[in-house]
């Protein structure tokens, strides 16, 4: 282990150093991994597994010196669909499927993909995520009696409002201490660990003050075991495997994201790099083993990360303390977890759906009413009324005919002239005075020329050439890409000009539009010859095969030599000189 470049120059002191940041985060985990696993569906020992194993394995396996692990918020709404649809066992079976799909993307080596999901797809589900989450403990916040966990937002919603009439004061009054604690200790005492204060004082004033008035974790779950569950393989059968597969990709992609963006933070803070496909292996392997000993899904949590760094972390080592650390607490203080009231669990998880609502971004991207907007708005809305499944997929399916649009907006086909005021630059405005030639048309194209912008790429040209010139120059330098849709409009173009008589001459082509071409055949359709390095060139060429006889009564005069052409129906010896600008 100690081979790992992450240990690098890593030296007796630097233990210190790890130990004591694995104990400051391993106390912020263990009231944050029972309140996840409870939002979840599941009960609180669950998550202290996950924090445990996940936590170990990601440290040794990852590609983070400084990535701690284990259940997060952002895994709350579709674990606890799972859980109320198919149960526990199931929830192990997607889990370990998830596993599976991150050592697989891990391998293919899909890191660096993850980055290309857009920012309002994260933001939009990130925030509907964080609604759900703060909604989900109101009932424990005030101690409401009878409410039953619905699938659907707008059904817990009506079921609050039913059961609203059965407040329990001393809950709201434990759930209002630890709220205040939360707001107020980093304010005065910011060194304090804020999360174990407001557990840890709520449960002391309600078991001296007023005993068995509010639910707590052992009136509900019946406590917490003293030690890790035996090894246990869930029964895995292919018709759970495509039932479950949805929800377990749904589940890989979250965590993929949302442990390389904490990773991608660590490495701001600390100047380091992380290896993004060894980090998703890491997540997936702790995703494999983490089920088979009754754990949750975990990945990469931000908070914790931070954490971990502003503790003095050094290297994983803390990160496999705090693992350390946690088990500790749960074989020797296990037993009076039972007496921690659930509302004073319900603040620590609202406070976390704030910090994670990101409601500045959110808003920010609302206020510029643009295809982002749109995307924003749709993830946010079905995470919080569907599911996250659906909000991530039309997410990304809108993000992408977003995107698709404005690259084809791109694309620009405008008729050209020589400009004889700047120096024969091809530009649009010598067209716009009604100077033109009738027998040669020139156009520059800018963008890509693809599936988004080929019907407007042709359309364009055939509108514009509807008087049939006898030679068309395409200028092509700015076209950074042709796809196979833009090669099929091209071909239709070039076989339609062809059948009239017409010569397409092309200059400036680039690389991949020139193999494209090659590829697809089109180039030896077009003419090898028709193809030119300049416009100047191919100007030349051009202005030699149009009819002379023609520009004899013309009165256009597009180009310098036609003054020439007009009083001697002949080329001139003069160089033709086009700036290719």
């Amino acid at each position: 282990m100690l081979a790992d470049k992450r240990f690098h120059q890593y030296q007796l002191p630097d233990v210190k150093r790890d130990l004591m940041a694995g104990i400051t985060v391993g106390i912020v985990a263990l009231p944050l991994a029972m309140a996840f696993a409870i939002a979840s569906g599941v009960k609180p020992e669950y998550g202290i597994y996950t924090t445990i194993i996940a936590g170990l394995i990601v440290a040794l396996l990852g590609g983070s010196r400084f990535q701690i692990a284990g259940p997060t918020g952002a895994f709350v709404p579709i674990l606890l669909s799972i859980v109320l649809e198919h149960g526990y066992e199931d929830l192990l079976i997607a889990g370990f499927l998830a596993g599976i799909l991150l050592v697989v993307m891990g391998l293919c080596k899909l890191g660096n993909l993850i980055k290309y999901i857009p920012r309002s797809v994260t933001i939009g589900f990130t925030s509907g995520i964080a609604v759900i989450i703060f909604t989900g403990q109101i009932a424990n916040f005030f101690g409401l009696k009878g409410v039953e966990k619905k699938e659907a937002f707008h059904e817990n919603i009506l079921e609050l409002v039913r059961q609203f009439h059965t407040v329990n004061s001393y809950s709201l009054l434990t759930a209002m201490i630890g709220l205040l604690l939360l707001i107020i200790i980093p304010k005065i005492a910011p060194r304090l660990p804020v999360l174990l204060v407001a557990l840890v004082v709520p449960t002391l004033i309600s078991v001296l003050f007023y005993p068995d008035r509010v639910e707590s974790i052992g009136s509900a779950f019946g406590g917490i075991s003293q030690s890790l569950p035996p090894f246990q393989f869930p029964e895995v059968t292919p018709d759970k495997i495509m039932e479950l597969l949805p929800s377990a990709f749904v589940i890989a992609v979250l965590g993929g994201i949302e442990s390389l963006l904490s990773a991608v933070v660590a490495d701001g803070m600390t100047g380091k790099r992380h290896h993004s496909n060894r980090e998703l292996i890491g997540q997936g392997v702790a995703n494999l083993v983490t089920p088979l000993l009754g754990g949750i899904p975990a990945t990469g949590a931000i908070a914790r990360t931070a954490t971990n760094i502003r503790s003095g972390a050094v290297s994983p080592l803390s990160g496999v303390f705090h693992s350390l650390f946690v088990l500790i607490i749960l074989l020797v203080f296990a037993p009076f977890a039972s007496y921690i009231p659930l509302a004073s669990m319900a603040p620590i998880l609202m406070i976390v759906a704030w910090n994670m609502s990101e409601q500045k971004a959110f808003m920010h991207i609302l206020k510029l009413r643009s295809g982002d907007s749109l995307v924003l708005f749709t993830t946010f809305v079905l995470t919080v009324f569907v599911n996250i499944t659906v909000a991530v997929q039309v997410g990304l399916l809108l993000a992408m005919i977003s995107f698709i649009k404005r690259m084809g907006n791109m694309l620009e086909v405008e008729k050209v002239l020589p400009d004889h005021r700047h120096g024969e630059q091809m530009s649009p405005h010598p067209v716009k005075t009604g100077h033109h030639c009738p027998q040669l048309s020139i156009y520059t194209i800018e963008g890509p020329l693809f599936f988004g912008a080929a019907d407007r790429f042709e359309r364009t040209l055939t509108r514009s050439i509807h008087h049939r010139p006898k030679v068309l120059l395409l200028r092509m330098p700015h076209v950074s890409l042709i796809d196979a849709t833009g090669e099929s409009h091209l071909s239709s173009l070039v076989s339609d000009f062809q059948e009239q008589g017409g010569v397409i001459l092309i200059s400036g082509i680039r690389k991949q539009p020139m193999e494209m071409l090659k590829k697809s055949g089109l180039y030896d359709k077009i003419g090898p010859e028709h193809f030119f390095p300049r416009t100047g060139m191919a100007l030349r060429h051009g202005l030699s095969l149009i009819n002379r006889e023609m520009c004899r009564s013309c009165r256009h005069f597009a180009f310098r030599e036609c003054e020439g052409w007009h009083i001697s129906g002949g080329i001139t010896g003069r160089e033709i000189t086009v700036s290719d600008g």
